[in-house]
């Protein structure tokens, strides 16, 4: 996506912003193989409530569902609303795509600490939280038994991580820790999860670049430490190969989404999964908080009602019955959630890491963003830079980029 054509649409939409619409149907684009039952659940109950209003959604697979809404926003023909990833957010409001849907106090203190902040820029919010992803560590409690490790005492720092890394390499036939470096997003996803995990920072509060950090370095110094430790080429491999490879025995620890505990029930792996391990600089629990989003689009001539069926389908109820239906990171606290970790212990560390965890970065050339930080990555984890190195180049891409 070129910013020109972004140019263009934003053009096209000004063009037919003024414009009325034509019918009273608000058409919608919902990422998926199919309709989730509880999101079509209060669709109905929303048409319910306006009489004289439909919702139009149409389904469309994970591979071309944000291409799709792109190119109808850039050829002047925007969905109404539509599932897009937050990392989107500023490149469509940059080029006047997206409309901002304000927050009250109350709705921003409703959500679990820094998520609003996923779908803010320049102190608006520009889209409406509705999947959430937070990761864990996960450690197989049979590989540290082999290696002369205690089972039962996962690694709390990342100098821990890295002992025992090297013992379970160099004790058991297995590889220490399942490595991300693949030229694919999570790359990206997965460093700055020790990005979170100490105190770091890649935008700060006033939207200036500060990636090249002491918190960062130490970062990247630890993914660094951890290659001779890691599955053999780390550059051949995401994250979802990655817990393939711990399915099969084949790494003692890796960081994952809550997704590797169904998977891990129907093995015999004895497992076990905690809070993300933390760096010397680390204030608390940190994660990568990664949301999807509503996002209202401009140009349909109904806007606000898109905002106000956007509010309803992620109000409190609505959107906790479709956070435990999904299996998601829940967006918000509540009694069920208590209760559900009270039942289910693993729930924890991904809701533990939420006070210290940070978003995605919001770039305009979110691509742009995402290649300098695969690239930071992988000249490192194949020794074609120094950290230090790799890390000053970045920053300097980086403030290039805006």
């Amino acid at each position: 996506m070129t910013k020109t054509l972004l140019r263009t649409g934003a053009a096209l939409v000004a063009l037919t912003a003024a414009m009325p619409a034509m019918a009273e149907e608000i058409t919608m684009i919902v990422c998926g193989d199919n309709m989730n039952p509880v999101q079509q659940k209060y669709i109905d109950q929303w048409e319910a409530e306006n009489e004289g209003w439909t919702v139009a959604p149409e389904v469309v697979g994970w591979g071309q569902c944000q291409d799709k809404v792109t190119t109808l926003a850039v050829a002047g023909t925007p969905v109404g609303l539509a599932y897009v990833g937050s990392r989107t957010l500023k490149e469509f409001a940059e080029f006047g795509l997206i409309e901002p849907v304000p927050m009250s106090d109350e709705e921003k203190a409703s959500y679990f600490p820094n998520v609003v902040d996923t779908v803010t820029y320049q102190g608006k919010q520009w889209g409406v939280p509705v999947a959430f992803s937070t990761k864990a560590f996960y450690w197989n409690k049979d590989l540290f038994k082999e290696a002369g490790l205690d089972p039962e005492s996962p690694p709390k720092t990342w100098a821990e991580v890295i002992d025992a890394a090297k013992a379970v390499t160099e004790n058991t036939d297995s590889a220490g820790f399942g490595l991300v470096a693949k030229t694919f997003d999570n790359t990206m996803h997965q460093f700055l999860h020790w990005v979170y995990t100490n105190n770091g920072q890649v935008v700060d509060a006033d939207g200036n670049i500060v990636l090249n950090s002491p918190q960062n370095l130490e970062a990247l110094e630890a993914y660094k430490a951890l290659v001779p430790y890691s599955e053999e080429g780390p550059t051949a491999y995401e994250q979802n190969e990655v817990r393939a490879i711990f399915l099969d025995g084949g790494v003692a620890m890796m960081h994952a989404s809550i997704g590797a505990v169904s998977r891990l029930q129907d093995t015999d792996i004895d497992w076990g999964v905690a809070n993300l391990p933390l760096g010397p600089e680390a204030e608390g629990p940190g994660t990568l908080l990664i949301t999807d989003s509503l996002a209202v689009f401009s140009g349909t001539g109904y806007e606000e009602k898109a905002m106000e069926l956007a509010k309803f389908l992620t109000a409190p109820e609505a959107q906790e019955e479709y956070d435990l239906a999904e299996g998601l990171t829940p967006l918000r606290p509540s009694a069920k959630i208590d209760a559900l970790v009270a039942e289910n212990p693993y729930w924890a560390p991904y809701i533990d890491g939420i006070e210290f965890g940070g978003p995605e970065p919001l770039f305009t050339d979110y691509r742009g963003f995402q290649n300098v930080m695969i690239e930071m990555v992988q000249s490192v984890v194949t020794g074609a830079a120094e950290p230090a190195d790799a890390l000053a180049k970045a920053d300097a891409a980086l403030n290039e980029l805006e």
